[in-house]
């Protein structure tokens, strides 16, 4: 009867814990205006074809050769200016894809929008 009683509680704490993260957790909580919100599929879409993913990580998922960039837009040391000169003219590990302006102000907008969806682990100094 112990156990039961146990399962029980268990049971009922899990379901009222799966309600609240899948109401409350996945609630929007970033406003995009339709101009933002354009640029930054583009820079999705620039994201995917160049196989971005396969070198570098967004919310903990990709590959481990380039920089996690998931927090990238907000971190001190890197930042909007840092990711600019990567993408004009890549790097000893990246290689240069000759974006042009209006492509790396897309693919800046699409982690900038990254970072504001992100539940940073980094402390704020």
């Amino acid at each position: 009867m112990k156990k039961q009683l146990i399962f029980i509680l268990l049971f009922i704490s899990y379901i009222i814990y799966s309600i609240i993260i899948y109401t409350k957790g996945t609630e929007e909580k970033v406003v995009v205006n339709v101009a933002d919100y354009a640029s930054i599929q583009k820079g999705k879409a620039l994201f995917q074809q160049h196989n971005c993913i396969s070198c570098h990580q967004l919310y903990g998922l990709g590959g481990y050769l380039g920089p996690e960039l998931t927090t990238a837009y907000s971190d001190a040391n890197r930042g909007e200016n840092y990711m600019k000169a990567f993408l004009k003219a890549g790097g000893a590990r990246m290689p240069n894809f000759h974006f042009i302006e209006k492509e790396i102000d897309n693919i800046i907008s699409y982690l900038k929008y990254v970072d504001a969806t992100a539940t940073t682990y980094k402390t704020k100094e």
